[in-house]
Parts: structure tokens; C-alpha cells; sequence
């Protein structure tokens, strides 16, 4: 892989004392980015990413402890409990496919009740780094202060937010080890702007929120010292030569990722991600107040034509309708009707297992580097940092 990488002609990316391949493979819930898409990632080279949220999805025995619960303060607790330790079995599942080699992160959305939790698994449990989006983590310093080895890499939108992040955390006494800048209007998921009509300003644009970065971090002394990672719409050799000319170390990248043999999605998600064209892409439903992008699925498709009546009768529910908080925000458990009346794990959930009349499926805008083939994780990474498609032997 690393002689592919020098024929490509990219730079080494370098995140805490790691040299490391200047890919990041993003983190990817519910249940899509697992240890056996991170440990491959980490061990060609690059940084695999776990995504924390309700992993015991992909554990049957911990699935069957808490499936069947009703709706409780108790059932909560203990689906929490249960997903914590999904968590703490795929990083070791992930460490031992990584044999030492590249680096292992866990995404955590700031936006989950449980953020703090799953940041304390996470550290607890050895990993290399950690990943928070969907939100600013002014606290993670805080919570992860015992832990000074481990890489600290929020996810931001723009340049104004960087400076935000670094000032607060340079008065913890202590910086980020690297920044993913994620294109609101690119990328797939929770995207980073509550403002659906705010996606096309310049400021997002990598030639702008990079450069802007960098001059900021020359002002405040730290030129070199915190690289920066571009997310969104990034698909080729020649998306990553671009945005490192701008001078971002290396790329974040998803959907790809999310299509290859190795992550756990059903095979009918897959192909779904795979063959989505253009016209299939709604852009964009509201999330939790976020704006996301996802592909037109007969249960959106449904939600959407019902939409305005479900806002006109929503109100605040007893006790979440999964029986656990997944966000700190949800309209269809508080019964606000300003965002998305449905349960979002649910039918994240439904993707995962490849459900196309239940399921909610993210995807990134970028196109596919291999059309609507499934490919591995290897062939995925020698395309990316060659251009080439062919894998040696």
C-alpha cells in the first residue's frame, strides 16, 4: 500500500507522533463503520473509525437482553449499558485487524445523551483517537484529561468555528491533534448547519474554510501544529491532491467506505448506496434541527407526504419510543415540531439491516469511485491513493 501511496505522489498525513496514510475513513452509525471496516483501514495504513452509536445491534446476544423491553427509565439504563459494552468489544475486535499498524479511532456525536459515556469507553478501552462531530466539544479536553496520549479531532464546518475550538481548548491546556473540516453541502448525515439555505456559502467552500484555517492558526502561533482533514464530496486520487494544494494533510471519507465488503451493512444497503443516482437523493430532510442528505426510499418517500400532519399533532412522549435517548434532541420524543418527527436509531437501524420500506438511508454527495460495484476495502484504498484500480498480489 505505502508504494502505491508514493506513486500516487500524495503527502503523509501526521496526527500526534502517527505517520499515517492521509485517509480517514469516517465514522458511519448506526452500525455501518464497525471493527471490521476500521481494523482493514488501520491496518493498510490509514486511521478506521468506529462509529459509537447502538452498536449492540451488531451483537446478537446483547440485542436479545434488551430487544424486547418496554419503554422505561430501566430499559433505558440498560440498553446504555449494553451499548457500551458493544463498544468496548469492537475496538478490541478492531485492534487485533489493525496487528499494530495505522490508527483506530471512535466517532461520538455530540449531539447523544450518552456523548459523555461513550467518550469515556472509548478512552478507557485503549483507543487511539477520538472523533467528535455534530456539535461543538468544548468539554472534551475536560473528558479526556487523564488520557493525554489519545488524539482529541473535532469536526467543524468553517473557519469561524476552528478559532472557536482552539481558543477555548488553548485555555484547557490543551489543543486538538488534528481537525476534519466537513463541507455542510457534500458530505452525508448530520451535516453542519442548522440553516438548510446557509449550505452554499463560500465559507464552507475547502479553498476558503482551509486557507482561512491556516492563516488564523499562523496568527495565533500554531502554524504546523494542528492538521487539517477535509471532509465531503471527496472520491478520487484527484479530489485529494486539491484540497491537500489547499494545504489540508489529509481527506475524511464515508459513503465509499460505507459500500465496501467489509462494512456491516446488509448487502441491500449497499447496493442501494451504490446505485443511488442524482434524481434518488432528497436534499434535504431536517434531523434534530440538522439538515441531512438521504436517498428517496419508499419509507421516506411516505414520511415526507406525512410530514406536516405528523408536526401538527406532535407532542412530548412519556418515555423515548426506543426505550433510550439517542439524541439530546429529537422532535418525535419531545414533541417539537420544528424537526424530524421520527425516530431516527430506528430507522437507521432499518438501513443497516438493508429495509428499504423502513430504512433511512445517509449518503454523501461525492460520486462512487466504482460506480455501482461493491469492492473492498483494499481495492477502495489503492484506487484513492493511486488512481489505479488494480491491487497487487
Amino acid at each position: 500500500m505505502l508504494a502505491r501511496f508514493h506513486e500516487g505522489g500524495l503527502g503523509i498525513m501526521k496526527i500526534g507522533n502517527t505517520n499515517l496514510l492521509p485517509i480517514i475513513q469516517g465514522g458511519m452509525g448506526v452500525g455501518i463503520s464497525a471493527h471490521a471496516l476500521a481494523g482493514k483501514v488501520a491496518s493498510l495504513g490509514g486511521m478506521g473509525t468506529i462509529s459509537s452509536i447502538d452498536l449492540r445491534r451488531l451483537h446478537a446476544d446483547l440485542m436479545a437482553k434488551t430487544d424486547h423491553l418496554p419503554p422505561s427509565a430501566k430499559t433505558k439504563a440498560a440498553i446504555n449499558a449494553v451499548n457500551l459494552i458493544a463498544l468496548e468489544r469492537e475496538i478490541m475486535a478492531a485492534r487485533e485487524l489493525a496487528q499494530g499498524y495505522g490508527m483506530l479511532a471512535v466517532n461520538v456525536m455530540r449531539a447523544v445523551s450518552e456523548y459523555q459515556p461513550y467518550i469515556t469507553k472509548a478512552l478507557e478501552s485503549g483507543i487511539d483517537t477520538v472523533v467528535v462531530g455534530a456539535g461543538l466539544p468544548l468539554d472534551l479536553p475536560d473528558l479526556a484529561q487523564d488520557f493525554p496520549k489519545v488524539n482529541l479531532i473535532p469536526i467543524l464546518s468553517d473557519a469561524r468555528g476552528l478559532q472557536l475550538i482552539v481558543k477555548k481548548w488553548e485555555r484547557k491546556g490543551r489543543l486538538p491533534n488534528a481537525i476534519i473540516l466537513e463541507h455542510p453541502r457534500l458530505a452525508g448525515g448530520h451535516l453542519g448547519t442548522n440553516k438548510i439555505d446557509d449550505l452554499n456559502n463560500p465559507k464552507y467552500d475547502f479553498i476558503n474554510s482551509i486557507t482561512e484555517s491556516i492563516e488564523f492558526l499562523k496568527s495565533a502561533g500554531l502554524e504546523g501544529l494542528i492538521p487539517l482533514i477535509a471532509a465531503g464530496g471527496i472520491s478520487s486520487l484527484e479530489d485529494i491532491k486539491r484540497v491537500q494544494g489547499y494545504g489540508a494533510a489529509g481527506v475524511q471519507i464515508g459513503t465509499a467506505f460505507a459500500v465496501t465488503h467489509e462494512s456491516a451493512a446488509h448487502p441491500n444497503f449497499k447496493k442501494t448506496l451504490a446505485e443511488a443516482q442524482l434524481e434518488d437523493i432528497v436534499e434535504f430532510i431536517s434531523v434534530a434541527g440538522l439538515p441531512a442528505r438521504a436517498i428517496k426510499t419508499p419509507w421516506l418517500i411516505k414520511y415526507l407526504a406525512t410530514e406536516p400532519k405528523l408536526k401538527a399533532v406532535a407532542h412530548k412522549k412519556a418515555h423515548c419510543t426506543m426505550s433510550f435517548d439517542c439524541l439530546i434532541e429529537c422532535g418525535l420524543r419531545d414533541g417539537n415540531a420544528a424537526v424530524g418527527q421520527f425516530c431516527i436509531d430506528k430507522h437507521l437501524g432499518f438501513a443497516l439491516e438493508g429495509n428499504l420500506d423502513k430504512g433511512l438511508f445517509f449518503r454523501g454527495s461525492g460520486k462512487l469511485p466504482f460506480g455501482s460495484e461493491i469492492k473492498s476495502v483494499q481495492e477502495l484504498m489503492t484506487y484513492l491513493l493511486s488512481g489505479s484500480i488494480s491491487v497487487p498480489s
